[in-house]
């Protein structure tokens, strides 16, 4: 393979240097547990609260608002799980879209086996909810509205404010899965009207393993994780201090750039959809046009599948992912792209391209022209482009 181009940022992002040289001495010289009274570990557990004031600055938050986590996947879990245990006398009600995160959707399932009920809203074609379709879904046993900020597949920007008011307005405590748009968007958790969200470190040029949840003061969630006192009794373990360095470290990178590498990403997002729509035939957008992420890109390519596509792509060293789920195993397509109204045969012929400021327009180039003659190729091996074709 003579270059690899990673165009798969919403699976994961490169770690930010600067943010490795900030983790460094916390794996090799202050390697205390925070949680210790000696003075050597005071050092850790200052840069944990130095961390936690930098995060918190990031969404306009207090500190004490901001939790420590393992990721993304357990910030849902504990907001939701910890929602249904805080409410439950008041109500058993939640209030989801059809296009979140397994994340969610699984902590639902798992909430509907345990006597709660849930309601799973539509979205439109470009994938947003209708603000007046959650107020009517709204009980007087409803106890909590979880909308994700933007999608993890097409980059659609949910209407978070209209979300947050109508919340407030009934009383409902709102939980956003902020985990692909926080250090890519600006978020003000107070100006939104936000409760709670969650973010993972590794989707900002931040380490694996670490993530945060913002829990609005006056909320008490219980723990979903007992054991010690560590994160003022609510989140018990040992701190990952050298991932919670790091993650802050490129959160306020990215809150400092944000305004820099948005523009950088939006325009290379927008030429290469252009020379797609442009250049390849029977091939779809996916999401809104306007009101999506920088750096997402996401296509469905009629008659060809999405398992077949990544296959080549890899050969020709791009790394991306598939609107299908078949890389995980399943023969289902994306749930979310069903939710938008794609019929199977199309959402499994789906590409999903997210890109980051360290990504060129050469690269841009580079990947259109191979993109070209592999659904060429992909269609010319499909009976039902020939039949299509045939028909035309």
């Amino acid at each position: 393979m003579s270059r690899l181009i990673y165009i798969d940022n919403a699976a994961t992002t490169r770690l930010d240097p600067d943010a490795f040289e900030a983790m460094k001495p916390f794996l090799l010289e202050h390697y205390s547990n925070p949680a210790s009274v000696y003075s050597f570990a005071q050092e850790s557990n200052q840069a944990v609260e130095e961390a936690r004031a930098a995060i918190a600055g990031t969404l306009h938050a207090d500190p004490g608002e901001i939790y420590f986590t393992a990721g993304g996947s357990e910030s849902d879990n504990w907001a939701l799980k910890g929602v249904a245990q805080l409410k439950r006398k008041k109500g058993n009600h939640i209030i989801t879209s059809k296009i979140e995160h397994h994340a969610i959707f699984e902590t639902c399932h798992y909430l509907e086996r345990h006597g709660f009920e849930v309601t799973y809203l539509d979205v439109d074609e470009y994938g947003r909810i209708d603000p007046e379709a959650l107020k009517a879904a709204i009980r007087p046993e409803t106890i909590l509205i979880s909308i994700m900020f933007a999608n993890n597949e097409i980059g659609t920007i949910q209407p978070i404010a209209e979300i947050g008011k109508i919340a407030k307005e009934h009383q409902i405590l709102f939980h956003t899965d902020a985990v692909q748009a926080y250090g890519h968007v600006p978020i003000s958790v107070e100006e939104l009207g936000i409760d709670l969200l969650s973010a993972s470190g590794h989707k900002f040029h931040g380490p694996k393993g670490v993530g945060f949840l913002y829990i609005r003061k006056g909320i008490a969630l219980p723990s979903l994780i007992h054991g010690g006192a560590q994160e003022h009794g609510r989140r018990a373990g040992t701190l990952n201090v050298p991932g919670i360095v790091g993650m802050a470290k490129a959160a306020q990178i990215a809150a400092e750039k944000m305004e820099e590498r948005s523009q950088k990403e939006t325009k290379l997002r927008d030429y290469l959809i252009q020379r797609i729509q442009k250049e390849i035939p029977y091939a779809k957008l996916n999401g809104h046009e306007k009101l999506r992420l920088p750096n997402n890109v996401n296509f469905s390519f009629r008659f060809i599948e999405g398992e077949s596509l990544l296959i080549l792509l890899d050969q020709n060293g791009i790394c991306a992912s598939s609107g299908s789920a078949c890389t995980s195993g399943s023969l289902d397509p994306s749930h979310v792209l069903l939710a938008i109204g794609l019929p199977h045969e199309i959402a499994h012929g789906s590409l999903r391209l997210t890109l980051s400021h360290e990504n060129t327009k050469e690269e841009m180039d580079f990947i259109v022209d191979k993109l070209i003659k592999i659904v060429k190729q992909l269609r010319e091996m499909s009976p039902l482009f020939e039949d299509f074709e045939k028909g035309a």
